[in-house]
Formats: structure tokens, sequence, C-alpha cells
């Protein structure tokens, strides 16, 4: 995490600084600011349409009842590339061009859809054998009595059946 931030508040703002002023030693300041501006607006127009867009067929989703969860990628996706053609400098109008644009934005839901798997993944391969709780008779670190929970036991399967406790109480259970 600490290497995001590092990325974000010193790599990207040097970044930006470098390309402008290479733009405008190409194009001169007035050119490279009036660029800066027309990217600037078309990037709002560009999020306020493809917001009501989104928008709109997120409640569609909902009023069908169905699960929006492209939707909400497609929503998360325009607010992040919105924020990204707000902030002045042409890297960052590349990167919210590139998540806002109807034509690109399956792109970038699908490396969104990447990027949450694997860190879905390790999150719970970090969270232990079965939902946190220690594989070892529950002794946490120093010997404390950690909250007995689900184990995982090696060794043999034993087949059998699962009788109720109350046998008039046979409804399955889910």
């Amino acid at each position: 995490m600490a290497l995001v931030l590092v990325v974000l508040f010193i790599v990207v703002p040097v970044m930006e600084i470098y390309v402008i002023v290479q733009v405008g030693q190409v194009l001169g300041v007035l050119p490279t600011v009036a660029l800066l501006l027309f990217e600037s607006a078309l990037g709002a127009w560009l999020v306020k349409r493809e917001g009501r867009r989104a928008w709109h067929t997120l409640r569609d989703a909902l009023g069908s009842g169905r699960l929006p969860s492209r939707e909400l990628a497609d929503a998360a996706l325009i607010l992040v590339g919105g924020t990204l053609l707000l902030t002045p400098g042409f890297v960052t109008d590349v990167a919210g061009f590139f998540l806002v644009l109807p034509i690109t934005r399956p792109i970038a839901r699908r490396l969104l859809g990447l990027v949450l798997a694997r860190r879905a993944t390790l999150l719970v391969s970090r969270a232990g054998p079965v939902r946190g709780w220690p594989a070892g008779g529950g002794q946490g670190a120093g010997g404390a009595r950690q909250p007995r929970g689900p184990r995982v036991v090696q060794g043999e399967v034993i087949h059998g059946e699962v009788v109720p406790d109350h046998p008039e109480d046979d409804t399955p259970r889910r």
C-alpha cells in the first residue's frame, strides 16, 4: 500500500510535469494550455454522458431484479476515470479516457475483475486454513486460547450419514 501511495503522490505528478513541459516545448505554452483545457472540457462532457448511461443501466438492472455487477463496475470505472480527467495533465487524461470511453471500458472492466480476483485469492490464502481459525488446537501466540472454530484435520475420510438430534425434526437444513 505504501508503494501505491508513493506512486500516486510523487511519481505521477513528476511524470505529469515532465510530459507537460515536453509538450510545451514542442507546441508552445498557449497551445499546451489550450489542449489541456480542451481535454478537460471533453472529459467532463464524456463523463456526464457515460455517467447518465451507467446510471440508467444500473436502475434497469435493479428494476429487473438481477445482480448489477457489470453496471456497478462500469459506474466505478467512470467515477475513477472522471477523477483522472479532472486532474490536470496528459498522462492522467489518457488513463481517464481509457476508463471512461465505452470502447475501452470493457478492457478496463476485465482488468479490474482480474485484479479483484487476485486480491481476493491473496486475502483468502492469508486468512488461514478455514475462516482464519488456527489449524492446531486453538492455541494462539503466547499460548493464549483462541475462540474455537472449524479446524482442518488431516487423515482418513469416514463415510456415514447425518442423523438429526431430534427424530421429529427431520426437515432438511440449508
